[in-house]
């Protein structure tokens, strides 16, 4: 393909690279350290202020649950911890930014990642309260519900442990996540019985082995796109973003991502009809966890369109066979759920959501603004109904666009479905941190665009400091955010003091590195 003949081949083979120097060997050492030490302070920071139970089985604990009881501190903990992690993150991308003379290995990234995530992955969740929905929307289709029909409130009642974690906001509404997710969480239900603790274990070893596949599927991939891979782990797995919403949070992205990437990197292997079926059926089962899995469908057919020769016929045959699977996996999975089609009719769940975050959204809430200051009457409903509108239009329209561009050969189709993701992210209603992901991890893999990588790295910088560690506001205790973040402020700067010279800049520098651009 013209998209990836064009990219310089040396940046993608680790034979091209020569390891690490000592200096260079010093500085990693240095890095994980500094990440390690940030993960383990996040870690316990989280203890007194992560998105703990309501029922914080800690909180009675003589020195285990000193940061229940002080708050402030806690939070200034989870606050030096999430720099000290993102600060380290970049540091680590000096070492394995494409087209360096000296490369990091998979093997030294993939055992960084290590370090930093075990203390986070141990830990109480921090950023998110979605994973006590898990559990409550798996316990309603466990006890015989239609969980697109009743919200934990109604079908649990409000005292059970799993509801009583529930945001308010969510105890009444209908489950949004793909009818195949909640029959894998009917069984962790059943596993785990009423025990939010052991739930919340669980779910996140099942988080973590959707984010393993990603791990492995990622170099793979990387490597047929021309990206070094350690670049690719850095930028896709290594990201902060992961780390706090994906290990630590356990969003089902991780699912939603991980089996995306391992079904495209299989059908690429293994190019005979079951195997292009079997890949087609996990790309179906990604989506049945988190619909945006379902876009990879066509990018994946775009692929195979491609080694046939990329003519008009193998197109019509590979979207025929594709759609053939996607409608009879989807058939399968919705008759065996026994909940019909109510999973379609909850889509807009998580739209109830106003965030200024999601640029569409907050363009509507500035304009039905503005028309109640003009006297117009307050018409921010009617306006965020017309946006939304407008961004399922806009990403209509990209995903086609970006088809007939991967089509024509004239863009790597991952790149191609990694831009649909990110223009899905920003133009659906409601815009969270981890959405990101989505695009972020195929662009990392497909494209060794200096300029991207810069400004990606940026924002995932930026994002991943956005949400607070209980994943709200600090409910009565606003008044101490002030003098956390000044606290974990002074303490990060007297961290970077100690590692000065230590670890890699972070300013442009020629030496050793050769640009790399598309």
């Amino acid at each position: 393909m013209a998209a990836v003949e064009s990219q310089d081949t040396a940046a993608a083979d680790p034979a091209a690279q020569q390891p690490l120097d000592r200096t260079e060997r010093r500085q990693l050492d240095v890095v994980r350290r500094f990440g390690t030490t940030g993960s383990l302070v996040l870690a316990v920071g989280a203890i007194g202020a992560g998105a703990a139970p309501v029922d914080n089985p800690l909180s009675g604990a003589r020195l285990i649950g000193l940061p229940v009881r002080i708050p402030t501190v806690a939070m200034a903990s989870c606050w030096l911890g999430m720099l000290m992690i993102v600060m380290a993150w970049l540091w680590l991308g000096k070492l394995c930014w494409p087209g360096r003379a000296r490369m990091l290995s998979v093997t030294q990234l993939a055992r960084t990642l290590a370090m930093w995530a075990l203390p986070l992955a141990l830990a109480p969740p921090l950023f998110s309260t979605d994973m006590y929905s898990y559990l409550a929307q798996s316990e309603v289709a466990a006890r015989g519900f239609n969980p697109y029909v009743l919200g934990s409130a109604a079908a649990l009642g409000v005292d059970h442990p799993f509801t009583a974690n529930v945001p308010n906001i969510w105890r009444d509404t209908p489950s949004p996540y793909g009818p195949l997710f909640l029959m894998f969480g009917q069984v962790i239900s059943r596993i785990v019985g009423d025990n939010v603790v052991f739930g919340v274990l669980v779910w996140r070893a099942v988080m973590l082995c959707g984010l393993a596949l990603a791990i492995w599927a990622i170099p793979r991939l990387a490597r047929r796109c021309g990206v070094h891979p350690a670049a690719a782990l850095w930028l896709g797995a290594a990201n902060p973003i992961v780390l706090f919403h994906v290990v630590s949070g356990m969003h089902n992205e991780a699912l939603m991502v991980g089996i995306m990437l391992a079904a495209i990197e299989l059908g690429l292997r293994y190019q005979t009809l079951p195997g292009t079926i079997a890949a087609g059926v996990l790309l179906t089962v990604a989506g049945a966890i988190k619909p945006p899995g379902w876009i990879a469908l066509g990018f994946f057919g775009i692929y195979l369109v491609l080694r046939r020769g990329g003519r008009f016929r193998d197109l019509v045959r590979v979207a025929a066979l594709l759609s053939a699977v996607f409608l009879a996996t989807m058939t399968v999975i919705t008759v065996a759920s026994g909940w019909g089609l109510g999973w379609i009719d909850t889509f807009d769940v998580p739209n109830r959501v106003k965030t200024f975050m999601a640029p569409l959204t907050a363009f509507g809430m500035t304009g039905g603004g503005l028309s109640t200051l003009l006297g117009l009457g307050n018409q921010t409903d009617a306006m965020l109904v017309i946006t939304k509108i407008i961004g399922y239009l806009i990403v209509a329209a990209m995903c086609l666009r970006m088809l007939w561009l991967s089509f024509r050969g004239r863009i790597e189709p991952l790149a191609a479905m990694g831009i649909t993701f990110l223009t899905l992210a920003l133009a659906v209603p409601v815009l969270w941190p981890w959405y990101l992901l989505w695009s972020v991890v195929p662009l990392a893999l497909s494209t060794n665009n200096t300029r991207f990588r810069i400004i990606a790295a940026a924002i995932c910088a930026v994002v991943s400091l956005l949400v607070p560690p209980t994943g709200a506001g600090f409910v009565l205790r606003a008044y101490q955010i002030p003098f956390a973040v000044i606290a974990a402020a002074i303490a990060f700067a007297i961290t970077l003091w100690l590692v000065r010279g230590k670890v890699p800049g972070l300013l442009p520098t020629r030496g050793g590195v050769r640009p790399v651009t598309q």
